[in-house]
């Protein structure tokens, strides 16, 4: 069964585009279905089953709101650092590097909650 992730990608004219990844294949369109549909038309007919799962990017037990808005302000200081060919201060980039990581986990938990739901 071929996994699909489906990302949004925020916009420099603050709108969203999505990201479709299965592997090493990927596809972008301006809404999740428009880019699953690019992506499925480059997809195998080995690859034809499919497993979609669009995560909402909407605050949960797994990471909350003010963590969320936290990593979005340091995620825009660390843009704008870099765009201007600098780096975050030390703590900034420490805060930022523990906030990634406790997104990633909780994508991890989020993923293990759907499959224990799922009966996997």
């Amino acid at each position: 069964m071929t996994k699909v992730a489906i990302l949004p990608i925020p916009t420099e004219q603050g709108n969203l585009s999505y990201h479709a990844i299965a592997g090493a294949k990927h596809a972008e369109g301006k809404t999740a279905g428009e880019a699953l549909d690019a992506l499925t038309a480059q997809l195998s007919a080995d690859e034809a089953s499919t497993l979609v799962i669009v995560q909402s990017l909407h605050p949960d037990r797994f990471f909350t709101a003010a963590q969320q808005e936290r990593l979005a302000a340091l995620m825009a200081r660390w843009r704008t650092a870099r765009d201007q060919g600098n780096t975050l201060p030390v703590a900034e980039q420490a805060e930022l590097d523990t906030l990634i990581d406790a997104e990633l986990r909780a994508s991890a938990a989020r993923a293990a909650a759907l499959a224990n739901t799922l009966g996997r």
